[in-house]
């Protein structure tokens, strides 16, 4: 049986090339110079200037609603959004495509709207009498409708309430058959200014874009009207829904059917009786104590705009530098310069594991800061400040990722378990199970490697766990007094298995490398053909040579059980979070209640990775 009429878009599969729909308007608009005054089609310019800001009044929410540093405690539903969700949302804009079709079909059926007048204080009285009479009673029996017969909640409306968490975006997950319903009422109130003779272009920009805006807010997932308000003026309960209003509605499906007036709730005895305490609960702010916390930072400044809270569909991939993000590097430059002055560590995002909250805060902090002799006290006081904040909340662990736990910032985070050693809350750099991702990474029977960034603190513990399995590890470094210093921690009788070489020549026969320091095209062109590069340097080697193969950084799959995670870690795949990320995970789900900071224990790396598999984290 084939989908029912006006229940699936005609351009689903079309993918981005949907918006190929806009070109004829576009192309009418640019060949008859719109944007000057006399042009005859300046109407299309409008209409096309007033879709833009519609999705953008989305986007602003949408942001909005993920900004979880400044929206937590006010949210409705707790859970994450979920790659699932975000995927069904992806073409939210589906509605406004298709309402931007219905209102050119209709300036092109009525040639008297192309000359309204820019403002009518008039009709700004009849749009609102209109609204209230028509629009709202509407809607709600329209919706209502949906509801009561199963036959079209199954086909048309089912689709609106299959997202688990209310998003301003899910106000555009519909069928075409609602964006055609909602379309028309919305232009009931117009029509009648219109009819009226006071309809104005300045009436239709104003009321479509409140519409839009508290239609997006009703989805938001954070209460935003403080309950003393309607305390204070009783009949606004009836007058403006509330997004917990909304979201009661998406919760039990069989309540507060109304557009933005609960009044008609009222009227048809629909009306949930807990619409008001949860709303007053929910305005009071509670929050979430996580159990873990991953402490990471800004790679740089293309990379600061891949976070929920910028573009939720964007930061749901793996990053990449896309032609889309350069008309906003400016603004992302900008706010790293306010970033940098004065704020303090955030939450970007969360997911749950077992019923327990996981989130990552990051330090205001860019990569290359971390490079800047003048920065490191200032970058260690937002850690220390981090983990006291986590500790006095009764976060039970921390992990710090990238450089963060650079060893010459602060020893690995020794610094910091030194400086406040009654801390509740474990301190951890996760680098055990890096090292054990990278060591299972080699293939079995290796009988020889070379590494670069081998007395790193990851070098030093892959290059002694290998030697002790009797793999020769030719370490490249130009310190002889490094080399014999590691080389005196392997037992004696593995100590000829680690060997100083000084030139990359010297590995030129060797299939294997280890890359804990960044190659040069000069360098990469030393490894034989056929060669792997396994890599723990930051950020990676680019691969140069097509003779070879480059291994991505240490990383695991977090366990399928994990919800509402919606957000890629940097580069990685969904799903998937650096080998330090996951070695803080293992580190709560074990229960250890050690610190795990500076040097690498070699005789615990099997014993993390065996906790990996046994809770579930797979190599990625």
């Amino acid at each position: 049986m084939g989908a029912a009429f006006l229940a699936s878009w005609p351009w689903d599969n079309l993918g981005f090339y949907k918006y190929v729909l806009y070109g004829p308007l576009v192309g009418k608009a640019a060949a008859s110079r719109a944007w000057e005054a006399a042009s005859p089609d300046r109407w299309i310019l409008l209409l096309l200037v007033l879709f833009g800001l519609r999705a953008l009044t989305y986007q602003l929410w949408s942001s909005f609603s993920n900004m979880l540093f400044a929206t937590r405690r006010r949210r409705i539903v707790r859970d994450g959004v979920d790659f699932e969700q975000i995927d069904k949302e992806w073409d939210w804009d589906n509605f406004l495509m298709l309402q931007v079709l219905m209102a050119a079909t209709a300036f092109y059926a009525f040639p008297s709207l192309r000359h309204l007048p820019l403002w009518d204080a008039r009709g700004l009285a009849v749009a609102l009498l209109a609204h209230a009479a028509a629009t709202e009673p509407l809607f709600y029996a329209a919706h209502r409708a949906f509801h009561a017969s199963g036959r079209l909640y199954a086909r048309y409306h089912s689709l609106h309430h299959s997202s688990r968490v209310p998003q301003p975006f899910t106000a555009g997950l519909a069928t075409p058959l609602e964006g055609i319903v909602l379309g028309a009422l919305m232009a009931l109130p117009l029509a009648a200014a219109c009819a009226a003779g006071c309809g104005s272009v300045a009436l239709a920009f104003g009321y479509v874009l409140a519409f839009d805006f508290l239609r997006a807010m009703g989805h938001c997932n954070v209460e935003v009207f403080p309950s003393s308000l309607f305390q204070a003026i009783p009949v606004l309960r009836y007058l403006i829904y509330t997004p917990t209003y909304h979201t009661i509605h998406h919760a039990k499906r069989e309540a507060n059917f109304c557009l933005f007036m609960p009044l008609f709730d009222l009227l048809g005895g629909t009306l949930d009786d807990q619409s008001w305490e949860m709303q007053k609960q929910t305005s009071a702010g509670v929050d979430e104590v996580p159990d873990f916390v991953f402490l990471a930072h800004v790679v740089d400044v293309m990379q600061s705009l891949h976070v929920p809270f910028v573009l939720r569909t964007f930061a749901s991939t793996p990053f990449s530098v896309q032609p889309f993000l350069l008309p906003m590097w400016p603004f992302a430059f900008l706010a790293m310069l306010a970033i940098w002055a004065c704020s303090k560590t955030f939450v970007i995002s969360c997911y749950n594991l077992r019923g327990r909250l996981h989130q990552m805060w990051a330090v205001p902090r860019y990569g290359f800061q971390y490079f800047l002799p003048f920065a490191k006290d200032g970058i260690n006081k937002q850690i220390e400040l981090a983990i006291l904040r986590a500790d006095k909340m009764g976060v039970k662990v921390l992990s710090l990722a990238a450089l963060n736990k650079n060893e010459a910032l602060n020893g690995g985070g020794t610094l910091f378990v030194t400086k406040h050693p009654d801390l509740r809350v474990r301190v951890v750099h996760g680098n055990t199970l890096t090292a054990a991702v990278i060591l299972n990474e080699i293939p079995k029977g290796t009988a020889e490697v070379f590494m670069t960034g081998a007395t790193s603190k990851l070098g030093r513990a892959v290059a002694l766990y290998l030697c002790r399995r009797r793999v020769r590890v030719m370490m490249m470094t130009l310190s002889a007094e490094r080399f014999q210093r590691i080389r005196k921690e392997a037992p004696p009788e593995f100590q000829e298995y680690l060997v100083q070489v000084t030139k990359y020549r010297s590995a030129q026969h060797c299939r294997t490398w280890i890359v804990g320091k960044w190659l040069s095209p000069r360098e990469q062109r030393w490894a034989p053909p056929g060669t792997h590069f396994h890599q723990f340097v930051v950020p990676p080697i680019i691969g140069f040579r097509r003779d070879c193969t480059y291994g991505k950084l240490a990383a695991m799959r977090l366990p399928k059980d994990v919800k509402g995670l919606g957000a890629c870690e940097y580069s990685l795949e969904r799903g998937v979070v650096h080998a330090c990320h996951a070695g803080g995970v293992v580190h709560f789900l074990e229960g250890y209640t050690h610190h795990e900071v500076g040097a690498i224990d070699v005789d615990r790396i099997d014993v993390v990775w065996e906790a990996a598999l046994k809770h579930g984290l797979r190599p990625a």
